[in-house]
């Protein structure tokens, strides 16, 4: 039984002005970046496809974002051993790319998942082989993982905004990657974790856990202001507006 909350809810925006770009402003859900969300892969993810939890969101594979996302991981990939990569005899064999029905390249899908996911059981560790590649050389995984993989479910896009004065800014927005994220067929997804109350239990919020990732996604100067908002909004005494509604203290 699902335990997701529904995807239409208040939620508070705070927008500043890239202290490192004047030509640019950040957008962001302060609901969602102050939510205690965490990933729970491994200790009750329900996967996105039903019978196949152990996937976690891992079961269609990744597509890369351009040649250059392709290029760093084939780059990591390189290091990549038997002892850490289950399927490194088929991967090396047979590729590990593969393109979808629409000619979008992608890491290749292997009995059921990315070929470069690990079955529970496994001695090298269950999850990303990638993951795990950045974890013993004391990397951040984003280094080693495509981009979608490490930047869900942080959600970036960009809109230029044509302002009164004839002037133009582009609007980065940073917030929550629900199921719409996904398009039309998100909504056919078994199960996504950032509505669901069983992954919002977390001891830091998400712009604290998703540090790394934010600063990779806006910048030092920006993301340390987003912290200074975040903490505010924290520390006020008044009731919290606009709290993520799976968050448990909701």
């Amino acid at each position: 039984m699902s335990d997701e909350k529904g995807l239409d809810f208040a939620r508070a925006w705070v927008e500043f002005p890239d202290p490192a770009d004047d030509e640019q402003v950040f957008r962001c859900d302060l609901t969602w970046l102050t939510s205690r969300w965490n990933c729970i892969f491994g200790s009750g993810c329900q996967g996105i496809q039903a019978g196949r939890a152990d996937d976690g969101c891992c079961s269609l594979g990744a597509h890369f974002s351009d040649e250059d996302d392709e290029k760093r991981v084939a780059e990591h990939v390189a290091r990549l051993t038997p002892e850490i990569w289950q399927n490194h005899d088929e991967g090396t064999r047979n590729g590990w790319v593969a393109k979808d029905e629409e000619g979008s390249r992608q890491t290749r899908p292997f009995q059921g998942s990315c070929i470069f996911q690990n079955r529970p059981g496994f001695a090298g560790g269950a999850g990303c082989s990638l993951h795990i590649l950045a974890l013993r050389e004391g990397r951040e995984p984003l280094e080693t993982k495509p981009d979608v993989c490490w930047q869900l479910p942080i959600r970036r896009t960009y809109d230029w905004i044509d302002r009164p004065d004839d002037t133009r800014v582009l609007q980065v927005s940073i917030g929550e990657y629900d199921r719409r994220g996904w398009g039309p067929g998100g909504h056919d997804l078994h199960w996504w974790c950032t509505s669901a109350t069983s992954a919002h239990g977390a001891g830091e919020p998400v712009y604290v856990s998703y540090r790394a990732e934010l600063t990779e996604l806006m910048g030092k100067a920006g993301y340390d202001r987003l912290v200074e908002l975040c903490e505010q909004r924290l520390a006020s005494q008044l009731p919290l507006i606009a709290p993520h509604p799976a968050d448990p203290a909701t």
